[in-house]
């Protein structure tokens, strides 16, 4: 009998972390690699941000915090949904963790049971079906297809739903496919949800500000009030703020459910890092003028991709709305045979073939749920995506 838990042969290790980790060990190995897997901006945080986080350091603000977030960072948080969505909280109805996932991951851990049912579009972001799976739920995937610019459709949604229905996760923009739901879009899918009141909506929003060419975005509980009070908000600082490693995810809700994910969270990790925090207050109450002027080099970098790798043998790529993903389709690919003499079975081995042959990384579709395609993230210098896509076109003529 093995000495670990049998919770863990149902879940796997995040393959986006798995292509970086493998792209960093070729790179310290003398290989001349770029990396297209991390899901994180190079920019870096703004300077109000740092200087919040310093002066929070020198007024001694280091000890522990109350499990799920300082009042003022709640404070904050609410504002900031009364401000982009229209939405009412109060601070009791706002939980702070380490990050996005953990806010997830406590919402999910405090509300299934054995046999539960989430209804997860596809393609995901890789770490919510493990996630259900690890909080003892069952993931349904529902499949958002190339034709419909891999958005769900409420036709799909419904077939998704049955009676052990107890969330649907929803992620606009989203990673990996940069999709984001147009308001008539959503009006149809929290249409849907409206004929089906024992279902949750758990929307992911961490790409909120990141949208281009005009984008209005809008989250389920702001487009139908209706589902306020079964609707958990997710936000954090991490994309737009270029936090990433400063790991503040939010959430607001029922006061019910984030009392539950408080007293989970308490006996975890307790609270997210005080520091952190305070610098988080000065992300959400400070300038946002940094936003649209980052955004203006995403939406640069997203044209420059999506044109370049349309230009590739075998590959169509759609222009998202938001995020910084751009997800291809290689179909045209698969059976091919690369200069190399690896065969391109699908999109892993496709995956593989371009980084060893090419030292371009990227991560294969199968780890989103939707194949054959790949995700590259442009959050990186139009110089390393330049190169990046000429080599992935070089590779796409050489396959025979």
């Amino acid at each position: 009998m093995s000495f670990l838990s049998e919770t863990l042969a149902r879940v796997k290790p995040s393959p986006t972390i798995a292509v970086t980790t493998k792209a960093a060990e070729l790179r310290a190995a003398g290989k001349d690699v770029i990396g297209l897997g991390a899901g994180e901006p190079d920019f870096d945080t703004p300077q109000n941000i740092k200087d919040a986080a310093v002066a929070a350091i020198a007024a001694g603000k280091t000890k522990y915090t109350a499990p799920d977030g300082i009042p003022e960072l709640k404070q904050a948080i609410c504002a900031k949904f009364k401000r982009d969505n229209g939405l009412d909280y109060a601070p009791a109805q706002v939980s702070v963790g380490t990050g996005g996932k953990q806010i997830l991951y406590n919402a999910l851990m405090a509300t299934l049971n054995p046999g539960d049912e989430v209804v997860i579009p596809a393609p995901y972001w890789v770490s919510y079906p493990d996630m259900v799976l690890l909080a003892g739920g069952e993931p349904v995937i529902a499949e958002a297809t190339a034709e419909n610019a891999y958005k769900l459709t409420p036709e799909a949604l419904e077939a998704a739903i049955t009676p052990k229905t107890k969330w649907l996760i929803f992620n606009s923009p989203s990673n990996p496919s940069g999709a984001a739901y147009s308001r008539a879009e959503l009006k149809g899918l929290t249409d849907v949800l409206m004929r089906h009141p024992h279902v949750w909506v758990m929307s992911d929003d961490m790409y909120e500000h990141l949208v281009y060419d005009d984008f209005d975005f809008c989250t389920p509980a702001e487009v139908e009030p209706a589902l306020y009070d079964r609707t958990l908000t997710v936000n954090g600082v991490s994309k737009a703020y270029a936090m990433t490693g400063w790991r503040i995810g939010y959430a607001a809700g029922p006061k019910e459910l984030i009392g539950a994910m408080r007293k989970i969270q308490s006996q975890s990790t307790s609270n997210p890092c005080s520091i952190s925090q305070w610098a988080a207050v000065e992300a959400l109450n400070g300038t946002q003028d940094f936003i649209p002027v980052n955004n203006e080099t995403f939406k640069r970098r997203r044209d420059l991709v999506v044109a370049m790798l349309n230009d590739c043998d075998g590959i169509t790529c759609p222009t998202p709305e938001g995020a910084f993903y751009v997800y291809p389709s290689i179909a045209a690919c698969i059976g091919k045979t690369s200069g190399a003499g690896t065969v391109i079975e699908n999109d892993e081995t496709f995956a593989t073939a371009l980084l060893e042959e090419t030292g371009v990384a990227v991560v294969f579709g199968a780890a989103f749920g939707t194949s054959p395609c790949f995700r590259v993230s442009y959050a990186t210098s139009d110089e390393a995506l330049t190169e990046a896509c000429g080599r992935i076109k070089a590779f796409c003529a050489a396959l025979s």
